[in-house]
């Protein structure tokens, strides 16, 4: 059978795990790609590091990029390497010498996507990257090319596995976040510096990458409203529960009357919906196409063998032939004009759940509706509790939660609700969706 010379740049985590599959199951792949996948080239930084892989043949490892650059041989190569230099650089180089790229750089898509795809069609090369958004869940495929026969109305996500551990632990276990973080680094789940994780940065810059795939705009994920978890406390998780909610880390991608709404907050969902039901490591979407309806999508995001799984998979399609074909039709990160705006964050209507603790006196529920209502914000219900022995003296917990309103009207009630004498510097507002 056919020989199709493959590398890997990178042998971290994900790229130990793809060399495990290419050296493992050659036969299986070479079923489904109709050629054998050979390994040829695996760059690292330490040839004297153990990889794990009994049996690594010789002569396969090597810290001279020139050896993959040079060789004529190589076609696909697995780009396996984080971060956004040398990885820009890095791709390019590969690009130029004549290589279809693989990659899983999440960040390096979100903010050189279009430098580094025209490049590539330039160049008559391509680049596949499944594995950048979800891990093992097949999201990429399935968007560009399942939902073609649709307008994709709306799309939701749990796309971040570490913050999603860390919630399931709080909710469940009734830790607190640094305890859960504690465990979540243990585990292998959370790295030593979690910031991009559970800032929402991470989440973010997927979210850039499917709002692209899905709707067609080029947006800097910079620019998408932003929240981490640092905006709640295990308290409000508490509270969520009683309500019949759960709180998880989502991206929100809808058109709304033409225009599209984009932001990662921290979000109370109505307990039985699927995405409250994600609990662990694990990522799902939803996606509504205006002709298939909802579908949902889950799976583990994270990890080894998952993404090493997708990145396979995308070098199958490179060495068939199938990826040049969708490349080129998709052109993606193109400068194809598209008519959808941005809703800016302050314009987009939403539920929200607010929390204060006030001063227990005749008085202050009054002055917080009457501020509500001044900014048109109709209230759903009140939660008022008894003050308890570990309560702060004199004070009680409100929980407020509301009919749909702006943001912008809900942001500057909460301002001055927090401004008064009788509320205490411990205040939350959170968004709210049934689904």
């Amino acid at each position: 059978m056919e020989k199709t010379h493959v590398a890997i740049v990178g042998m971290g985590t994900v790229g130990t795990g793809v060399a495990r599959l290419l050296l493992d199951h050659g036969d299986r792949l070479a079923r489904h790609a109709g050629r054998v996948l050979w390994l040829t080239k695996a760059l690292v930084r330490d040839l004297s590091k153990d990889r794990g892989i009994a049996d690594f043949p010789s002569g396969i490892l090597t810290d001279n990029l020139e050896e993959i650059l040079e060789n004529k041989q190589i076609s696909v190569v697995a780009h396996l390497i984080g971060g956004i230099e040398p990885a820009r650089t890095i791709m390019l180089q590969l690009l130029e010498s004549g290589k279809d790229v693989v990659t899983a750089n999440k960040a390096l898509l979100a903010q050189h996507g279009g430098e580094l795809f025209d490049r590539a069609r330039s160049l008559g090369r391509t680049i596949a990257f499944e594995a950048s958004v979800g891990g093992g869940i097949p999201i990429i495929a399935n968007i560009t090319q399942c939902f073609t026969a649709n307008q994709i109305i709306s799309l939701r996500g749990i796309l971040n596995g570490t913050s999603n551990f860390i919630l399931t632990q709080m909710s469940e276990r009734g830790v607190d976040y640094d305890r859960a973080l504690a465990t979540a680094q243990r585990l292998g789940y959370a790295e030593a510096d979690p910031t991009m994780d559970v800032n929402g940065s991470d989440t973010t810059q997927k979210l850039a990458i499917l709002a692209h795939l899905a709707f067609g705009v080029r947006i800097d994920w910079k620019e998408i409203y932003r929240q981490g978890l640092e905006s709640f406390t295990i308290e409000d998780i508490r509270y969520a529960e009683k309500l019949g909610y759960r709180i998880r880390l989502l991206a929100t991608a809808q058109l709304i009357d033409d225009n599209l709404e984009l932001h990662v907050s921290p979000t109370l969902i109505r307990n039985g919906r699927p995405l409250a039901e994600v609990r662990g490591p694990y990522n799902a979407i939803t996606v509504v196409g205006d002709a298939v309806g909802d579908m949902f999508f889950h799976g583990q995001g994270a990890g080894q063998m998952p993404t090493a799984s997708a990145v396979v998979a995308d070098m199958i399609d490179t060495a068939a032939g199938r990826t040049d074909i969708t490349f080129r039709r998709l052109q993606l990160w193109s400068d194809r004009q598209c008519e959808i705006e941005m809703i800016p964050y302050w314009k987009t209507i939403g539920r929200y759940y607010m929390r204060y603790l006030v001063a227990d006196e005749p008085g202050v529920l009054s002055q917080i509706t009457g501020i509500l209502g001044s900014h048109r914000i109709s209230i759903s219900s009140i939660i008022q509790h008894e003050p308890t022995e570990s309560s702060e003296p004199n004070k009680v917990p409100l929980i407020i939660m509301t009919h749909e309103c702006s943001e912008s009207e809900a942001s500057r009630a909460h301002e001055a609700i927090r401004a008064l004498q009788s509320v205490d510097s411990e205040c939350y507002k959170l968004r709210v969706t049934e689904g």
